[in-house]
Formats: structure tokens, C-alpha cells, sequence
């Protein structure tokens, strides 16, 4: 079938990059209608993983599972991301319930959902050791994975047919509109031997980014093949046997993919006062790239690329370009839980007798950056209460403590997700490195603060930013891997605003 289901995953230096290939891997692997589905993960034809997805119609109701399980490699480090997910529906589709489950290098998060018959969804999820209920909407229109499935049958298999979907994403209770095309029957080489399958692309808008997968199918829309490119990868999934599927993972380094050669050293003086960046993608055609526009970076379309220009904002400099911070700026949420005690504490110790916003989040830069004493990329993707807890990990742990800190004195926060210039990583010199660091609404603007390095500088890439929770991200994650730099310049002013790109 061609249903798609949306397996939870999720950045860092990388985390941001590994939860995004498991989150584009979810949206393009379908369930199977055929009870018992096996398939093998690739990652540019190297196996990283495996997906087991299977289908159980009993009673009237129909549950069905996927679990993934992915290994991959940041700078000599290795990675596991295990993650599942089980839909609840009657025979006909209708929705009754969902769990989704998460493991990053073996933090878990729980997310679970029960839909009632007014139409509102009973969540309660766990994150870092902390509970939280909550009702939302059900999307209108919005199917999980067998609802999908009998709407994927009821569009057909005739070339040129074109339907659309919306498909529910359990993880960030949202749903996402995918269309499908298809296309010819073709000839496809499949680890259990070639089988003739009709082609199914599809368009799947995710928040913020669109992305494409292909598909090939057999007579009963079971998947036996998908492709994606991500990040300049090719992404795959294949079905085969358990044993093929489950067979010895490759090395995948993901981390130097991702980083960016610089044509220049950025000086102290650039970096201090501002930069201009001549950005382009690295292959012709595809998605364009995607920045962010804040008070610290403006992006200007040009007619072969993007122009950035990144300048720390001087104390007492006015607002340009962002609007005014909204209530959940300033609401704990499941990853940023500023209402625990833990974080509270930690607040007010963090800031001693400073007064002002931007000098209580100054204080909290410098005392998170001691705080975290085992700095390392062996940790998943931490919420804040688990960094409380267990001070360790790399520059997304220090972000979402960070921000959880500024929330827990009523100081609108967010993480961004993005890229920073060091002069040496990896053994590569003059690089920008995936990264993440905070931002804080002060003195009338968006500020950022970087715990993870010494402060925020114009070396900072901003892709884009969210509320600490991985799957917010996606919108930056498809530069990633695409991007080079042609040409690094001292600050000038930026174009105007109207020419920016959002």
C-alpha cells in the first residue's frame, strides 16, 4: 500500500541531521497491509537499519505497527535511533487511538493518544521522566495508517492518476498533506530478485519544507521500494527477508556530509562585528535552500544562490526584521519543561542578583556552559529535565537547557537549529559544523546565546528555530548536506527587507 506512516525520531552537532533521516524515512515507508513487512535501511547504498512493519485486523478494529531501527555514525561515535509506532482504527479507517515511542542512544519518549468521539485527542506524554496530559483537535480529514491504506486502494494503480491525503504525524500531533502521481509499471532489482512495480511519486508537505520520495508498488499497493534524497544522500528502503533486513549494519559518518568548507578563515574581527556569505546549493534543481530571517540574519535571494548576512546585534540596536514573541514563547512544553522543580532551582541559581532579562540570560549562557561538565556526542536528543538531571552531552543539550532556564523566569525563549564556524573539526579546518544554540526575547528582539561555545558570533548559520521539540525542525534540515559556501566578505549593510527570503 502507499499509506505513509510517520515514525518518531529526532539533532546537534547532528542529532538535528539524524532525527531528520528517520523522520524522512517515516513519511515515505509504508504500512503493510500484508500482515508482515521486512525492510532493509540504506543510507548512499550502505545499510544502516531495518523497518518491521506489521497488520493485525481482528474484531472490527485493525492495529497496525512499524518499529525502526537505524545506526549511524557522528565523528567516530556511534548512534542508535530506535523508534515505533502502533495506530488503533476500526475496519472502515476511522482513528481510535496511537502510541509512538523513541529511543536516541537510549533516552525514550512516550506519546500517546486516544481519540474520542467528539473528535478531540486525549494526549499524555513522557519526556525525560516528566508527564504531561493535554486534549488537542483531531485534524479534519486527517487518516492514520489504515485509513490510508483503503484510501490508497479506493485511487487505484492507473498511470497518471493523481490523489491527495492527509496523513497524521503522531509525534507533533499534526497532520501532513501528501500527494501522489502514478506512474508506469517498471523493472526494479530487489535483494529477493527483480520484480516488475508501478512507480508512486509523491510530494509530502511537511511544515516549512516540502519533500518528494518515489515509490514502487505491486498489484496490492504493498511497497517494495522507496527512495529519497536528503541531505545530498539517497535514502532507501527495500523489502527482503527478516534475515536480509536484520543482517550487519555499514559505517555511515553523517556529521562530515554535513559540514560546510568555508573559501576563507573568518577573522576575529568578522566574526565579532558581522559577515556577508555568498551561499549556493551544490546540485542543480531539487528543493531551495532554506534559512532563517531573524534580527541577526537577513537573506536576500539572488539569481544564483542566497546572500546571508550575520551580525550580532549591538547592545541598545532596534528591532528589524521578527515579530513580537508569542504565549507558548514563554510556556514549558514536553521538551523544554520549565514548570519542574529541577529546572526552577537551577534558574535562580543560575542568575544570582542579576535583574534584567538580558542580563539574568547572560548569567545563564555562562553558568549552563559550566554546568554541563561531560561534553560529548554520546547522548540522543535530551530534553532539558533530563540535562537537569544528567548534565552531559553536546551543544542541543545546552540549547534546550538553556531555553528551559530563560522560560522558567518568564523570559521568552527558543533553540535554533543551524551551523557554526570553527577554525578545526573532524580533522577538517575552516568548517561550519552543525550546531544548535538558544535564543531569548531582550531589550525588544530576538538575542541569541550559545552555552555550547563561547557565546554567540557572526559564525552562526541559522536554519531555522522551534520550541525544542526535534520535530519542529525539519525545515533546515534539506540544506543540510546541499549547501557550499562560494564567498565570505566583512559585514555590509543587508538589502532590503522586502527581498528577503523566508
Amino acid at each position: 500500500m502507499l499509506a505513509l506512516l510517520f515514525v518518531p525520531t529526532y539533532p546537534t552537532v547532528m542529532r538535528l541531521t539524524l532525527a531528520s533521516l528517520l523522520f524522512a524515512f517515516a513519511t515515505a515507508a509504508a504500512a503493510a497491509p500484508a500482515d508482515d513487512v521486512w525492510m532493509s535501511v540504506l543510507l548512499d547504498g550502505r545499510k544502516v537499519g531495518d523497518m518491521h512493519l506489521t497488520r493485525n485486523a481482528r474484531g472490527g478494529r485493525v492495529v497496525t505497527s512499524q518499529s525502526l531501527n537505524v545506526e549511524l555514525d557522528r565523528a567516530g561515535v556511534k548512534v542508535g535511533l530506535a523508534s515505533s509506532e502502533t495506530d488503533t482504527e476500526t475496519s472502515d479507517g476511522k482513528p481510535l487511538a496511537f502510541e509512538s515511542r523513541t529511543a536516541i542512544s537510549g533516552i525514550a519518549s512516550v506519546l500517546k493518544g486516544t481519540i474520542r468521539p467528539d473528535g478531540d485527542v486525549d494526549v499524555v506524554s513522557e519526556v525525560g521522566g516528566a508527564k504531561q496530559t493535554r486534549t488537542v483537535p483531531w485534524p479534519a480529514g486527517a487518516l492514520l495508517a489504515e485509513g490510508l491504506r483503503l484510501a490508497d486502494a479506493r485511487a487505484g494503480l492507473k498511470p497518471g492518476t493523481h490523489f491527495s491525503e492527509r496523513a497524521y504525524q503522531a509525534e507533533s500531533l499534526e497532520a501532513v498533506d501528501v500527494e501522489s502521481t502514478v506512474g508506469p509499471a517498471e523493472r526494479i532489482d530487489l535483494p529477493d530478485g527483480a520484480r516488475t512495480l508501478t512507480r508512486v511519486d509523491q510530494q509530502i508537505h511537511l511544515p516549512g519544507a516540502g519533500t518528494t520520495t518515489t515509490v514502487w508498488v505491486d498489484a496490492e499497493q504493498d511497497v517494495h521500494k522507496m527512495t529519497m534524497s536528503l541531505m545530498g544522500y539517497e535514502l532507501t528502503m527495500l523489502a527482503c527477508s527478516k534475515a536480509c533486513a536484520t543482517a550487519k549494519n555499514q559505517s555511515a559518518d553523517i556529521l562530515v556530509h554535513a559540514m560546510v568548507e568555508a573559501p576563507a578563515a573568518l577573522t576575529p574581527d568578522e566574526l565579532a562585528h558581522g559577515v556577508n556569505l555568498r551561499v549556493r546549493a551544490t546540485q542543480n534543481g531539487g528543493t531551495p535552500l532554506t534559512f532563517a530571517t531573524t534580527d541577526e540574519q537577513s537573506v536576500t535571494k539572488t539569481a544564483d544562490g542566497v546572500e546571508l548576512h550575520i551580525a550580532p546585534l549591538a547592545e541598545g540596536a532596534k528591532p528589524q526584521r521578527e515579530e513580537r514573541p508569542a504565549a507558548r514563547d514563554s510556556a514549558p512544553n514536553d521538551w523544554l519543561q520549565s514548570q519542574a522543580p529541577e529546572i526552577q532551582k537551577l534558574a535562580r541559581q543560575g542568575i544570582g542578583d542579576a535583574t534584567s532579562a538580558r542580563e539574568r540570560m547572560e548569567r545563564l549562557e555562562t553558568f549552563v556552559r559550566g554546568y554541563i561538565r561531560n561534553k560529548d556526542l554520546n547522548v540522543g536528543y535530551a530534553s532539558a529535565l533530563e540535562v537537569a538531571k544528567h548534565p552531559e552531552g553536546d551543544c542541543t543539550e545546552h540549547a534546550v537547557l538553556l531555553a528551559a532556564l530563560g522560560r522558567a523566569l518568564g523570559i521568552p525563549t527558543r533553540v535554533v537549529d543551524g551551523l557554526a564556524y570553527t577554525d578545526q573539526y573532524a580533522g577538517a579546518q575552516h568548517v561550519f559544523v552543525p550546531h544548535a544554540w538558544a535564543q531569548a526575547y531582550v531589550d525588544g528582539r530576538w538575542q541569541s546565546f550559545d552555552a555550547a561555545l563561547h557565546g554567540f558570533d557572526a559564525g552562526h548559520i541559522a536554519l531555522s528555530f522551534g520550541d525544542g521539540d526535534p520535530w519542529r525542525f525539519f525545515a533546515g534540515f534539506d540544506t543540510l548536506g546541499r549547501m557550499r559556501v562560494e564567498a565570505v566578505a566583512a559585514a555590509s549593510p543587508p538589502l532590503p527587507a522586502d527581498t528577503a527570503a523566508h
